[in-house]
């Protein structure tokens, strides 16, 4: 199983099934593997024989698990949850190169792990990595009416509240729009 790569983001993975899993809980383990292969699994690990129903079955589960931390919007919560995956999935960190991948850090079990305790293992140390880079979350839910998707926010400055610019513009205009309505509807107004 893959974990870093030149241009590959075990953050963006993480987000990118995750939120697969959170739009249809029961995605098919076709639609896992062509997400998989996407983020650079090498196609023999997402053969029928090495990456089973129920190996798929795992894997959602962690992905739902995972959504939970992303969408957690506390800080000291989310690291705590951090920890708590750490104690129960991860293992001492090493180094490792394979599949002509660069040196990265892995912190799951190896070939003991299953896919999603690996899952579980690497979305941890993405998510830790993050948390400590930028000192602050920085991933979450989208908090636009209706939305609510999962996003990852890049670079320093103030935390994101919305996934897109889209998001945070329709949010401004309706809070807009509440305001001038409040204001047309209360006592004295118009007058």
């Amino acid at each position: 199983m893959t974990d870093s790569a030149q241009g590959f983001s075990a953050a963006r993975r993480l987000l990118d099934l995750a939120e697969a899993v959170r739009a249809d809980p029961g995605l098919p383990r076709d639609g896992l593997t062509a997400l998989l292969a996407r983020h650079g699994e090498q196609p023999a690990h997402l053969t029928a024989a090495a990456f089973t129903e129920e190996d798929a079955d795992d894997l959602r589960a962690a992905a739902r698990r995972m959504a939970e931390v992303l969408a957690e919007p506390d800080e000291d919560r989310a690291a705590e949850a951090l920890n708590a995956l750490f104690a129960q999935c991860a293992t001492r960190p090493r180094l490792t190169r394979h599949d002509g991948h660069p040196w990265h850090l892995h912190v799951d079990r190896g070939d003991a792990a299953g896919w999603g305790e690996w899952f579980l293992a690497s979305g941890a140390l993405a998510l830790a990595q993050l948390l400590t880079a930028h000192g602050r979350i920085a991933w979450g839910a989208c908090a636009a009416a209706g939305c609510g998707r999962l996003f990852l926010a890049g670079g320093p400055g103030s935390a994101r509240r919305y996934c897109a610019g889209t998001c945070a513009t329709r949010e401004r205009v309706a809070a807009h729009r509440r305001r001038k309505r409040a204001e047309a509807e209360a006592p004295g107004a118009g007058r």
